[in-house]
């Protein structure tokens, strides 16, 4: 049984790749409707961080990149993957945009800290929360904009009623990643 399931089923890695992105795109949308919306921040939490670091840290800085990019594209062109059902290059200029600007740069920057083969639980946990805290510290600053508060106003409103919740993501991106990282490696390259 056990041969069964280490063998590969997908031989080529060209398709491996062109799927993998795709399922983290469709994670990143699903996830979008993991909503909780906050009675004090325009920012609702969603579970698309967790997809976004995973997709860095799994898929590497340029399948990572692609990956948000092609989220991106999908909602630009009016595909309702953004949280609310929201799409359109206007959603990009409400309280959340600075948020999806932080995906693609947590995405990339977590792919270049994860190229490395080993790096022990409690490193994985310390990288993750730094392509975590791009995501946040983009969306602040977004919200410093939007909503033309003050630099702490948007720290209280963008940035630490996030930390709860992002730090439990990624205690479950770094209990994932521990888990498969080694075979996705090895199927993408």
């Amino acid at each position: 049984m056990e041969s069964i399931l280490s063998r590969e089923i997908i031989i080529n890695k060209r398709v491996f790749r062109f799927l993998a992105v795709t399922v983290f795109i469709i994670s990143i949308t699903l996830s979008a409707f993991v909503r909780i919306p906050l009675p004090f921040t325009p920012v609702p939490l969603t579970l698309q961080t967790l997809f976004v670091l995973l997709s860095g840290a799994l898929l590497g800085r340029k399948l990572g990149l692609l990956t948000q990019a092609g989220y991106l594209f999908l909602g630009l062109t009016g595909c309702q993957v953004f949280t609310g059902f929201g799409s359109g290059s206007l959603y990009l200029l409400g309280p959340t945009g600075g948020y999806i600007v932080g995906f693609i740069l947590a995405s990339f920057f977590a792919g270049s800290l994860f190229s490395e083969e080993k790096c022990g639980h409690r490193n994985t946990f310390l990288r993750f929360l730094c392509a975590d805290f791009i995501i946040l510290l983009s969306g602040m600053f977004w919200l410093k904009i939007f909503l033309s508060c003050t630099l702490s106003q948007a720290f209280l409103l963008g940035f630490l009623p996030f930390v709860p919740g992002d730090l439990v993501k990624v205690a479950l991106a770094t209990a994932i990643f521990n888990k498969i990282h080694s075979r996705i490696k090895t199927s993408l390259y």
